[in-house]
């Protein structure tokens, strides 16, 4: 959709693909979130999971980090739109959609749909600092044993603060 990346988004693939821990600083707007979740998504597309057994449901992969609920809201939604763009290049291919699961755990999210998502972990988990730790010491853990990616938006908003401290020690 875009004619380019930003320099922002060039920058962060680089060493995202390297491997390393990647801190992107730059003004509101300039793709920051997107470089780190596209990048992601590649991955997802080029190394799907097995599909999901009774006995091996899969786990999560990509784990967003949010410490604004509405913010972990907003990306949730604001990501369908580039997996519906993944489908629809797909379909155009003559090839097969990639399944790419998304939802969230935040401190509002319904029993029923909490317990849904220890049965069929997704992709991708959105959630809250707080709602990390509740996962951790739950049963639900193990839901996350198999993360590779952990995107820890607008970190600036708890770095300092006891709230930090507390995401810092669940990480």
């Amino acid at each position: 959709t875009f004619e380019a990346p930003t320099p922002a988004q060039a920058e962060g693939w680089a060493a995202i693909s390297a491997g390393h821990s990647t801190l992107i600083h730059a003004p509101t707007g300039s793709g920051k979130t997107l470089a780190a979740f596209l990048w992601c998504l590649d991955r997802l597309v080029e190394q799907p999971r097995p599909a999901p057994t009774r006995g091996d449901p899969g786990s999560v992969r990509v784990l967003y980090i949010s410490p604004l609920k509405a913010l972990a809201y907003d990306v949730e939604r604001n990501l369908r739109s580039p997996l519906a763009g993944i489908t629809l290049a797909a379909q155009r291919l003559g090839q097969e959609p990639p399944r790419i699961s998304i939802a969230s755990r935040t401190g509002d999210t319904p029993a029923a749909e909490r317990r849904d998502l220890v049965r069929h972990p997704p992709d991708i988990l959105v959630t809250t600092p707080e709602s990390l730790y509740l996962l951790l010491t739950s049963q639900a853990r193990v839901i996350l044993r198999d993360v590779e990616q952990v995107i820890v938006d607008e970190v600036h908003a708890v770095a300092g603060t006891k709230r930090g401290a507390h995401l810092a020690l669940s990480l």
